[in-house]
């Protein structure tokens, strides 16, 4: 059983994006969902969808990765910053930005789960998740 699964998931992502696989699949927790949303709705993955199985108790979460037309990964880079043994927690002022804003840090606000230029405009700050680049 896996405890984080933010990491399992970041890490199956950047396995079958190594491997330039079209799809990922793995189960899936509403933080992951979430996740899942907010590189979808910045242009890392094409599409998301979750999957409930018949003879699973869980559901799965399925993301169709993207690829430019040259066949390169649009997703370079994936780090989780947060750990369940080392929170990271920022203020609104301390709001990483990654790679000078190409990236985006993924950031878990009182308001949800949103990217760093999200939180900056709405001045709060939260739990630093992962950054993607």
């Amino acid at each position: 059983m896996v405890n984080d699964v933010i990491a399992d998931m970041l890490t199956r992502i950047r396995n079958a994006n190594l491997n330039k696989e079209p799809t990922v699949s793995f189960p899936t927790s509403k933080m992951c969902e979430q996740i899942a949303k907010i590189l979808k709705e910045e242009g890392f993955i094409s599409d998301y969808s979750v999957l409930t199985e018949e003879k699973k108790a869980y559901k799965t979460l399925k993301l169709t990765l993207k690829y430019d037309a040259e066949g390169n990964r649009v997703i370079t880079g994936l780090r989780r910053i947060s750990k369940p043994g080392l929170r990271v927690n920022v203020s609104a002022d301390k709001l990483p930005k990654v790679l000078n804003g190409l990236g985006i840090a993924i950031i878990s606000t009182s308001h949800g789960v949103m990217t760093d230029r999200q939180a900056r405009k709405l001045n709060i700050g939260g739990e630093v998740l992962a950054y993607v680049w």
